[in-house]
């Protein structure tokens, strides 16, 4: 014979698992819309990110080079210090819309691509929140190897308000100065 205490405690656990988990449903991740490819085109320093497992390797100095090519695409070239050296990963990225050119397709290893949308930017294009719109990627870069603390804050206000979570958030060594 089963206990009565036991029985209910079952009833009540098979309920739980059968009744809906209210979550809060977060916005939509939005771009900045427009991007002028020529001018977000140069080298970039990574500020801060959330940890990537293909940048395990990386301690610092990490960096984006993006070069706009004749026909809309951009080439990419990440590169970072490891404990040996420099790494360095080759790209290409694209905006699949014209008129949406912040949310960039972005591929290193040929099939594999992932959306990188600039979701925040400063109007003089000294620093940039990049993104994705599952909020798994988050990179703050600038072109400086530093960058005032009140523009960081402003760029990670930014991203907090699109739900990011800036727990994950850590700051990159960057040995070089600022010129």
């Amino acid at each position: 014979m089963k206990r009565p205490c036991t029985t209910a405690l079952a009833s009540l656990l098979a309920l739980a698992l059968l009744v809906p988990v209210a979550r809060a449903e977060e916005p939509a991740v939005k771009s900045v819309g427009q991007v002028d490819l020529a001018r977000y085109a140069g080298k970039w320093h990574e500020i801060g990110a959330f940890p990537m497992f293909f940048q395990r390797q990386c301690i610092g100095d990490t960096t984006a080079e993006y070069v706009l090519k004749t026909d809309g695409e951009v080439s990419v070239t990440n590169r970072c210090r490891t404990d040996s050296g420099f790494d360095q990963a080759s790209g290409r990225a694209w905006a699949p819309e014209a008129a949406r050119s912040a949310e960039l397709k972005v591929s290193f290893f040929w099939p594999f691509r992932s959306d990188y949308w600039v979701i925040a930017l400063d109007p003089d294009y000294r620093w940039a929140v990049v993104g994705n719109p599952n909020r798994k990627y988050l990179w703050l870069l600038s072109r400086t190897p530093q960058l005032p603390a009140a523009d960081i804050e402003r760029a990670l206000n930014a991203a907090a308000s699109q739900g990011y979570d800036l727990k994950q958030f850590k700051y990159t060594r960057q040995t070089e100065t600022t010129p």
